[in-house]
C-alpha cells in the first residue's frame, strides 16, 4: 500500500465494512431465528422490530429477505444459547449467543474468556444476579469494578462482541 490519499482512505473503509459486515451478520441471525419462530410471518411484531433495526443499519433489503427464505427452508438450524460466566472482579456475565454451531459457539466463547482469566459457569451460577424482563437480563445485585477490572471487562466484551456466535453480552458491573 502506498502513501496517496486513497491508501488512507482504503484503509479506513475496510475498518468500516468490517463493523458494518459483523453488525449484518448478528442481524441476519437474529432475523433467521425469529423468523423461524414466527413462521416466516413479517408481520409478527418481534419480527418485525428486528427488521425495523436492521433497517436503521442500512442492512440491504436482498440480506433480510434471505435471512428470513432460510429460516422457512430446511437446513442450518439456528439455535439460540446461553453462557453464564464470571468475568473480572466476580462480575456475572451473560452471554447469549446465535448459533448452528453449538460446539463451536461454545469452545469459541469459553477460548475467549480463558484468555481473560475468565471461564465459562455452570448454569445458574451467574444468573441468580439477573432478573429477565422482555428477552433483556437486568443486574437484581451489582458489583462495583476498580479502574483496572473496568478495563479488564471492557476488553473482555470486546473481544467476545467482535465474535460471529455472541449476540448480546450482560453483566452485573456498575
Amino acid at each position: 500500500m502506498g502513501h496517496s490519499k486513497w491508501a488512507k482512505t482504503e484503509v479506513k473503509k475496510a475498518a468500516k465494512d468490517g463493523k458494518t459486515s459483523k453488525v449484518f451478520g448478528k442481524l441476519a441471525r437474529a432475523i433467521t431465528m425469529e423468523a423461524k419462530r414466527v413462521n416466516g410471518d413479517v408481520h409478527s411484531p418481534t419480527l418485525r422490530a428486528l427488521i425495523d433495526r436492521a433497517r436503521t443499519v442500512d442492512m440491504p433489503k436482498d440480506n433480510i429477505d434471505r435471512a428470513i427464505k432460510r429460516a422457512t427452508e430446511p437446513g442450518e438450524a439456528m439455535e439460540r444459547i446461553t453462557y453464564e460466566a464470571y468475568g473480572p472482579g466476580g462480575v456475572a456475565m451473560i452471554i447469549e449467543s446465535i448459533t448452528s454451531n453449538r460446539n463451536k459457539a461454545a469452545q469459541e466463547i469459553r477460548h475467549i474468556l480463558s484468555e481473560h482469566g475468565s471461564a465459562i459457569a455452570t448454569i445458574g451460577a451467574a444468573s441468580w444476579a439477573f432478573v429477565k424482563e422482555d428477552s433483556i437480563w437486568k443486574p437484581t445485585t451489582t458489583i462495583p469494578l476498580s479502574d483496572e477490572d473496568t478495563l479488564k471487562l471492557e476488553t473482555l466484551i470486546e473481544e467476545l462482541e467482535e465474535n460471529d456466535e455472541v449476540d448480546e453480552i450482560y453483566t452485573n458491573a456498575i
